[in-house]
Formats: structure tokens, sequence, C-alpha cells
């Protein structure tokens, strides 16, 4: 044997979360990061090499030696490993759970591998293939094949293959395999795009910026109005970065971004440019995965998960439209992607470029006055857009005056008017909604019953592309029904509005509009938000309805008009983000109107229209929002002020979950107590939760909200240490800051 590997099996399992030590046979030359086969107990599984020695500290005859290597190359870069311990650390997860993080799923275990193609190419040349071909008139088949291949090489599956067997056969033609790359559509051409001409704003944020690039590094805000060019910024310091032979990272906050940003960088840095995210297929993932880890490729552009891009010597990682929550997984590992961002930039003395035009009120507070220098960003901003075009004109109308006069269109007049004269000059419109469906519950008028989801307690959504009920939880599907279940009367009504319904409004308003809409619904197809976005950009359609997927980022030349349909849906959800999400939504779906040579315009549809975040949202006034909504969290000490963590129980048996969750949260009390730590607890209450019902599964919740000054590093540990000891039956899962409180 020739020293010894510390490996984590592939396994995700409490009582095998650590490494274990195996021998490593003479001859096998093994390196940290690399994915092997290893005997545990009666089975063989993969495992990651995490380090290795000349010692163990064990008895020979009990460690068991290393199978084989499952791929050359480490799998798991230096930088990774130790990223993933933090990870393992931080968010309280099984090692492996984060090692899984850094490469393709379908890599462990063999499911997908390497595309080849089989090729054939002419061996024979000169008098030997004269003679050949006059031996051989009585086989046109053979003869077809042998003069496609004077040409070249060719793909074998285009010929006959019995011919191609033949010609093999007598030494004519060879038949190879060479390895064939999936690309994804958004790379496929090769689409160079010349450099615009910089603003003066633009030349002096590049200007800082790569001075710190060069300077080691730097953490920065670029908070840019929309339509600023904030991506030109990206683009120029990346740009300097390949110069320096480092690499980029681009995070956006949704594949529906992707392709945009894609094209964009695609067109400037060609084939230096790879992506990743979710929607790609298995084997288009791996190769993406494998041209980057192979230096192929130097800008990684994707969503969440390509924060764990295999890049050597990155030089900057840019987090687009920070503030949105997209960035955090809702799964275990429940890793914030702006966080890990963070670290990673930090380990490779790289800069970290958070941009956005509302940033998150925790992001932006880092950039004030007073903040300790390892939590603090520099900001940069961009206070105009380009060209000095004019911001969108925002008019506010209140749905309750519309109401009082008759109006009961999902349209005002004002938004109806406006629809109208922006398709009769020839531009488009883009209409946000952000609820899926066409009526958001169906009730009965004469007893008021309303279809809820049987597994789940939220009311069902109606499709009327489906003519179903669907629940937006667990996914059940039931007809709608022509009697009210509960008193059988037939008075069912269809209340509320979502894109189906808006979409269904608009052409029936406007029957010349050529509509699109762009939601869950329609984009589950691969490529399905590129195909949307296309045909809205080449003018196919005029109109554009959508969620919060056409809210931001995105840039249409032609869009003159911008219409939010409910400003309300996410004004009063008991979430104390819910003002921020309400603005930030508002200020990033106006600014999609007037970013080239057409004036925009924008109409803001809201039952509520004197609220500071309408209002502040209106006037496209970051700063006045800031101010109004820090001095709100302060005073009731919502983050970033405290900290607010919760276990979230769930199960079949609903007293079971409820008696742990009340034993739970008196231990979480005790411990408190016993720490010094209960007074810094703003609150702790064990309840059930919002939503108290999920897919056949009761809920319960333990809430804690703790002061920022004590240590919630010992507080989360404590609570997961509480959730792993919970009883069979019920489960129980950590959530710090979580995106949602339902």
């Amino acid at each position: 044997m020739s020293g010894y590997a510390q490996v984590v099996v592939d396994l995700s399992a409490e009582a095998v979360d650590r490494q274990f030590t195996y021998a490593v046979p003479d001859g096998m030359a093994l390196t940290p990061g690399q994915l092997v086969a290893v005997p545990f107990g009666p089975r063989t599984l993969e495992g990651f090499v995490i380090s290795l020695s000349d010692g163990c500290g064990l008895p020979a005859e009990k460690v068991k030696p290393v199978l084989r290597v499952v791929r050359q190359e480490p799998v798991v870069l230096p930088d990774l490993l130790e990223l993933a311990e933090w990870l393992h650390v931080r968010y309280l997860c099984n090692f492996v759970d984060a090692l899984r993080l850094m490469l393709p799923a379908q890599m462990r275990g063999g499911r997908v591998r390497e595309k080849v193609a089989r090729r054939a190419r002419l061996v024979l040349s000169g008098e030997a293939l004269d003679a050949f071909i006059a031996a051989n008139r009585r086989a046109p088949k053979q003869l077809e094949i042998v003069e496609a291949l004077r040409t070249g090489d060719a793909d074998a599956a285009r010929f006959d293959s019995a011919a191609l067997r033949a010609l093999e056969k007598k030494g004519a033609v060879e038949i190879y395999e060479r390895e064939r790359r999936r690309t994804p559509t958004a790379l496929a051409g090769d689409l160079r795009t010349a450099d615009p001409e910089p603003t003066e704003e633009q030349r002096r944020a590049v200007s800082r910026l790569t001075a710190a690039l060069e300077g080691g590094g730097g953490r920065f805000l670029l908070h840019g109005v929309t339509g600023s060019g904030k991506t030109e910024v990206y683009i120029r310091l990346i740009r300097r970065a390949l110069q320096l032979g480092k690499t980029a990272i681009v995070l956006v906050p949704e594949i529906a971004l992707t392709p945009q940003m894609v094209a964009w960088l695609h067109g400037r840095f060609g084939g230096d440019a790879a992506v990743l995210h979710s929607a790609l297929s298995a084997g288009e993932r791996f190769d993406e995965w494998r041209r980057i880890r192979s230096g192929e490729a130097r800008v990684v552009i994707g969503a969440r998960s390509a924060v764990f891009a295999p890049l050597e010597n990155i030089g900057v990682i840019v987090v687009d439209e920070e503030h949105e929550t997209t960035y955090q997984s809702d799964r275990r590992p429940r890793y914030d992607a702006r966080a890990v961002a963070w670290q990673r930039a930090a380990r490779h003395g790289a800069v970290l470029l958070l941009g956005s035009a509302t940033p998150s009120i925790s992001t932006y507070m880092r950039a004030m006055p007073g903040v300790r220098p390892e939590n603090r960003l520099e900001l940069i901003e961009l206070r105009r857009r380009v060209k000095d075009r004019p911001m969108p004109q925002v008019e506010v109308v209140d749905m309750r005056g519309e109401f009082s006069r008759g109006n009961h269109s999902i349209f005002s007049g004002r938004l109806s008017g406006e629809l109208r004269r922006c398709l009769d000059e020839g531009h488009q419109a883009m209409l946000f909604i952000n609820r899926r469906g066409h009526s958001t519950f169906v009730s009965c008028r004469a007893c008021g019953y309303v279809v809820r989801c049987g597994q789940c307690d939220v009311s069902m959504t109606w499709h009327q592309s489906e003519n179903a009920l669907r629940c937006h939880y667990c996914g059940q599907t039931l007809p709608p029904p022509k009697k009210c279940p509960e008193c059988n009367s037939p008075y069912i009504k269809y209340f509320g509005a979502g894109t189906e319904k808006v979409q269904e409004e608009v052409r029936r308003l406007f029957p010349d509009a050529r509509v699109a809409r762009m939601d869950v619904d329609t984009t589950r197809e691969k490529d399905a938000h590129a195909r949307i976005l296309d045909r809205f950009r080449r003018g196919e359609a005029n109109v554009l309805v959508g969620t919060q997927m056409i809210a931001k980022g995105l840039d249409f030349p032609n869009v003159a008009l911008v219409g939010v349909v409910a400003a309300d849906l996410s004004l009063h959800l008991p979430d104390y983000r819910s003002v921020e999400r309400t603005f930030q939504l508002i200020t990033q779906v106006a600014g999609r109107a007037g970013r080239a040579e057409v004036p925009g315009r924008v109409v803001v549809q809201t039952y509520d229209p004197d609220h500071y975040g309408i209002r502040c949202a209106a006037a496209q006034d970051y700063r006045a929002f800031y101010t109004r909504e820090s001095a709100f969290r302060r005073s009731a000490m919502y983050p970033p002020f405290s900290v607010i963590a919760r276990v979230v129980y769930s199960g079949r048996d609903v007293e079971a979950v409820r008696a742990c969750a009340a034993d739970h949260e008196a231990q979480l009390r005790a411990w408190l107590g016993e720490t010094g730590a209960l007074p810094e607890a703003l609150q702790l209450t064990a309840a059930e939760a919002p939503i108290k019902q999920i897919r056949g599964e009761y809920r319960w919740q333990i809430l804690l909200k703790l002061s920022y000054r004590a240590d919630m590093d010992a507080a989360a540990a404590r609570m997961q240490a509480l959730a792993d000891a919970a009883p069979e039956g019920v489960r129980a899962e950590l959530e710090v800051n979580p995106n949602n409180l339902f």
C-alpha cells in the first residue's frame, strides 16, 4: 500500500457524516477532490477523496483499500473542498450534501458520460483508391460512400450500415469514435457584438472596479437605476479579468433571465462563455461543466448553482439582481448563493460585485457608514439611464374609484386607454401580475364555500387552459364544480385574477393584439423561456403578460407601456418583507419601459395608492424607500436588526407533530436560559404554521427571533440538533431567515 486516503462516502445520512480512512493500493495515484469507488459494508459506494496521508493510526487489517478511481481528474477543486467544509459548518448540513453541490448530479454514479459519434474516414488515396473503385463497380452503395468521403470525414450514421461495414472489411474505410459536445441552445452560433460607447458614470464605475481587480479584490454594491447599463459594467470588468488571465462567474436569479444574459456575454466573449443551470439537459450540463473544468470556458453564466462552477483563478463574481430571494436554496443545504459568492471571492482575492436597481435592505445597509470592515460593501452608483434617456412616466390608479364608477374589469380605464394607444402606435406592452392561473379561488355565492385542496390548507386556483382547479403547493387537480359541494347551489363564482385571466381580457378588449404569456405553466418545457422572449423580441407578440419572470433584467427596445395589474397582491402578505418585495417588483417591472428611443409609460393599479411602498416605487426613489423601511425594521426589530429562525415540523399525525414542536420549544427555551441568551430572544413560540397542511401533512413550527447581538450560530446549531432528534413520523427542518414564513 502507498499511503491512506480520507474519503467522504456518497451517502447522505447523519450516522455516516464523517471521513473514513481507506488504504491506497500500490500503483494508484490519488489527488484530493477525486471521485473513487470504495467498499462500504456489503456495498460498493462512490466517495470523495478529501485528503491523503502516509499513516493512519489504525491496524492494517481494519483498513480496506480504495477499489478504483471513478474519474481521473479531480471533480472538486481544492478551493471548492474548502468551501464544502465551510458550507458543512455554516449551514449545518452533511458534508457529502455540500460536496454534491460541486458537480452535476448525473456525474455521480456514472449516469451521464461523454457523448461519442462514430465517424468514417477514407483510408485509400491516389492509385490505390482508383484501383479500388475500378474493382468495385458492382457495389454502387459502397462507391457512393467513397465519393462522399473524398471531401473529408463524415458521421457514419449518414451511410448505409451494411455498405460501410463492407468497406471497413476491405480496408478502404476506417471507423473511429470522436466526442461530440452537447451545446446549449443559448450558445449556438457565433454572433459577436460590438462594444457600445460607455457613459461617464460607467467609465468611473469600471475604473474603480478594475483598480480593485488589479489590486487584490474587493466587495462592491453597484446600485444603478433601471436602464443605467449595469450589464455593460459587468462585461468590461470581466474583459479586464480575462486579460489578466483570470476567470469570472455571473449569477442571475432566474432561468428566465439566463438566455438574455448569455446572449450578451456570448456575443462579447464567444467560446469563453459557458452556461450552467437546471433547465439544461443532463448531457448539456455535463459537457458545459467539463468545458469549464478544462479551462476551455472562462466565463460562467447561470442561476444559483453556478456559484460552484469549477473555475480556477477567479477574478470576478457578479451577482445580478442581488435582491432576489431565489438566490437562497429552499432545500437542504439551505445555502445563500450571495453568501457563498462572498466566501469564494475572498478565497480567490476576487472582486465581488452585487448589482441591483433595488438592493435588499440588508445589502444596502452594508454600504452605509459605520459597518464593520469585514461586512462592508463599497457603494458605486449609476444614477442616470444610458444616453440620458428619461425614466418612464408612472401613474398610480386608485382602483377603488374605478369600482365606484362601475368599472368591474381588471383593467382601469387608464390602462385600457394606454394599451390601445401603445398598440396603435406600433409599440409593445408588458402586463405584470404576480399570480398565475385564471381565477385565484372558486366560491359558492349562496353559502360562501371555497374549494380548497384536500391535502393542503390553501384554496385551489382555476386554470382555464386546462379547465381544472390546481393546487399550487402539491399539484393536485380537480374538475371545476358545477354545483356547490356544500349546499348543492348552482351559484358558483370564479374570483380574483391571474395571468390567464389577464391574457383573456387583453384578447377580448383588443382582438388585434398578439399576446404571449410567461409564467410557470408556459415555461415547463426545455428552452421555453428563450422561445417566448425571442417571439416577443422579434415582434411576433406585441403584448407580454407574465409573473415576476418578466419583472427584471429584460431589455426590449420597443416596449413603451408597462401595466402593473394588481400592485397589492404582495403588499399585505404576513411577512415583514412584503412591502420591500412590492417596492422591488413595481420598480423593476416599471423599468422595462422606455429603455431605447421610445418613451416609457407605466400604469400601476392599486387599492392602496397612498402606501409608501407604492408611492416610492412610482417615484423610482430607492433612497426614500430605504429610509422609511429601515426605520420600520429597526423599530420592530426585524432583520437585519435581528435574526429569524424556525424549525418547521410536519407529519401525518397532527398530535405527534404538535407534541414534538411543543417539547422542542420547551427544550430550546431552557437552553437559552442556561446559556444566558434568553434576554436576547425577542420572540419564541410554538404554534401552527400559517399554512397548516401541505401534501396531506400537518405543519407546526418553532419561531425564534433573536437579537443580532446574540450568538445565532450556537442557537441555530441547537435548533438543528433538536430537528435531528425529531421522532419517527415527524420531519423537522431548520430555516434561518427563510424566504417566506408560510
